[in-house]
C-alpha cells in the first residue's frame, strides 16, 4: 500500500476523507453505565463527561430531566472548556462568564450582559443528535443540519434490554488496525491458541472458551480445540447489503467440517459468535488518529443476559471512569515467557483474550505502516474491506451516499446478521448452518412473532 493511501484510510479528523465518511454513521459516544454512580460516584454530583470523538473535543452531560446533551467543548463566548461547566440541572453553565446552554445547545443566559440583553437568543452552541440503544449513547457528527439515517435492524439494536449487555475499552492505536483483527479468521488459531482446554463449565461470557455447536464422535468440542487442531482455514467472503459475510471452513474429517460464519458491517463493526446462543457485535470508534474505543454488544437469543457476571468478568481489566486497560505497552501487556512455553501461544493470559488482540494491534504502533506489510491469501477480506473504504470515500467526495447501514434505502435488506461456530456435515454445510441460525431465531423469546422491541428515543436521548 502507498503511504498516501494509508494516510487516507487512517486520519479521522474533520475534513479528512475517512473522518467525513465515518461522520455519516452513528458513533457510540458513551456507555449508559458511565453515568451510573455505582461505577463513577462523581456522577451522583455532576453528570458531565469530556469526550473526544473522531478528533473532536466535545462535552456530554445529563440534565435534571434525564436528557443528554452533546456539545462542542469550546464555549462560543471566549472558548473556555465547557467540560468544567456547572451542571445546574436545566443546563451547563460556563464558569468563565456564566453563559448557560441547554441540551440542544441553545444559550439560555448571559448574566454579565446588560439588563434586558437579547444576546443569548442569538447564541447557539453546536449540538449533536443523540440516540440511546442497547445500553449505549450514539452520536451523529454528520454535517450540521443533515438528517441522520435511523439505526438499522441489527440484532444488537433489536434485542430487548434484558437480552443485551454492552462494555468498552480503550486501545492506543488507530481504529483501522483494531477493526481489521475482527475480520481476520486465521489469527484465532494462533493468537488465541491454548495448549490445554478448560472445562466447558464456567465458560459463560468468555470468547472461545465454550463449545462449538454440533458434535464430533459424540463429543462437544471446545472452540479452543478446533482452532488449535485445524489451523489452516479456507476463507470465503461475499458482499451483503451491510458489508461482507465471512465464512471460515476447517475440514476436520472427510465427513465433518467446522464452519465459522462472521460479518463485517461497514465501515467499522464486526459480528461474531460468542456461543451457540449469543453474539458479539463490536464497533471500533476512533477517539482520534492514534486511539480508539471498542464497544462490544453482547446479544442473547436464549435466556436474559447475566449483566452482573458479564460486567464483573471485564471490570478488573480496566480502570474507571475511562475504561483504560490495565495491560499495555507500559507493562508488556502482561507477557509471561513461562506461560508462552507451556500454556498459551502468546503468553498473555488465558482469561481475557481481548488482551491478545490489544497486543496485536497496539504493537503495530499508533498507526500501522501498511507500506511495510506483505499480505497473504488469508488477508483477502482485509483487502476487500480496504477497497470498499477507499471507494466509499471517493463516492462521498463526489456527492454519493454512504454504503451499507449509512444508506437508508438499504435498511429494508439489513437484519441480523447471522453468525455460527459449529461442526457440520462436510457435504451440505451450507444448509446446516442456515438451518442452525434459523432454529436459533425460532427459539428466541424476543424473536417470536408478536414481540415488539421498545423504540429508541431520538433527539436528546433519555
Amino acid at each position: 500500500m502507498k503511504a498516501e493511501q494509508n494516510d487516507k484510510l487512517t486520519r479521522v479528523g474533520p475534513g479528512t476523507a475517512a473522518g467525513e465518511l465515518l461522520r455519516r454513521y452513528w458513533q457510540p459516544v458513551a456507555l449508559l453505565d458511565e453515568f451510573d454512580p455505582r461505577f463513577d460516584p462523581g456522577m451522583a454530583i455532576r453528570p458531565v463527561k469530556p469526550v473526544r470523538l473522531l478528533g473532536q473535543d466535545l462535552v456530554l452531560f445529563k440534565d435534571a430531566q434525564g436528557r443528554f446533551g452533546l456539545l462542542d467543548r469550546d464555549c462560543p463566548h471566549r472558548g473556555a472548556d465547557l467540560a468544567y461547566g456547572r451542571n445546574e440541572g436545566d443546563g451547563l453553565r460556563c464558569p468563565f462568564h456564566g453563559w448557560k446552554f441547554d441540551v440542544d445547545g441553545q444559550c439560555t443566559e448571559t448574566p454579565a450582559e446588560p439588563e434586558g440583553s437579547q444576546l443569548c437568543r442569538r447564541i447557539r452552541q453546536r449540538s449533536y443528535p443523540l440516540l440511546s440503544r442497547a445500553g449505549v449513547l450514539f452520536a451523529w457528527l454528520g454535517p450540521e443540519g443533515s438528517t441522520p439515517p435511523p439505526l438499522p435492524a441489527l440484532d444488537c439494536f433489536e434485542a430487548p434490554e434484558t437480552h443485551s449487555f454492552a462494555f468498552k475499552g480503550l486501545w492506543h492505536c488507530n481504529w483501522l488496525q483494531a477493526f481489521e483483527v475482527g475480520i481476520d479468521p486465521a489469527h484465532a488459531s494462533y493468537l488465541h491458541r491454548f495448549f490445554e482446554d478448560a472445562p466447558l463449565e464456567g465458560s459463560y461470557g468468555k470468547q472461545f472458551r465454550g463449545a462449538s455447536l454440533g458434535e464430533k464422535d459424540g463429543e462437544h468440542w471446545p472452540m479452543t480445540r478446533v482452532m488449535r487442531e485445524f489451523a489452516r482455514p479456507d476463507i470465503r467472503h461475499e458482499a451483503m447489503p451491510w458489508g461482507i459475510r465471512l465464512t471460515a471452513l476447517r475440514r476436520m474429517t472427510q465427513e465433518l467440517m467446522h464452519v465459522r460464519v462472521t460479518n463485517a458491517v461497514f465501515p467499522q463493526t464486526f459480528v461474531i459468535p460468542l456461543s451457540p446462543t449469543m453474539t458479539i457485535t463490536q464497533m471500533h470508534v476512533p477517539v482520534d488518529d492514534t486511539r480508539n474505543y471498542w464497544y462490544a454488544f453482547f446479544t442473547s437469543f436464549d435466556a436474559p443476559v447475566d449483566k452482573d457476571t458479564m460486567r464483573n468478568q471485564r471490570l478488573p481489566a480496566v480502570t474507571l471512569p475511562d475504561y483504560i486497560p490495565r495491560a499495555g505497552r507500559h507493562n508488556d501487556w502482561g507477557f509471561n515467557p513461562e506461560e508462552q512455553q507451556n500454556r498459551t501461544y502468546l503468553g498473555m493470559g488465558e482469561d481475557d483474550i481481548n488482551v491478545h488482540d490489544q497486543w496485536a494491534c497496539e504493537s503495530m504502533g499508533p498507526i500501522q505502516d501498511r507500506t511495510r506489510e506483505h499480505l497473504g491469501t488469508t488477508d483477502k477480506v482485509i483487502m476487500a474491506h480496504r477497497r470498499m473504504l477507499l471507494q466509499a470515500m471517493d463516492n462521498l467526495a463526489a456527492g454519493g451516499t454512504p454504503p451499507g447501514i449509512g444508506d437508508p434505502a438499504l435498511h429494508a435488506q439489513i437484519c441480523g446478521p447471522d453468525t455460527v461456530d459449529g461442526i457440520a456435515p462436510a457435504e451440505g454445510w451450507q444448509s446446516w448452518w442456515q438451518a442452525a441460525v434459523q432454529g436459533r431465531r425460532a427459539r428466541s423469546p424476543w424473536k417470536n412473532p408478536g414481540h415488539v422491541p421498545a423504540p429508541a428515543a431520538e433527539g436528546s436521548a433519555a
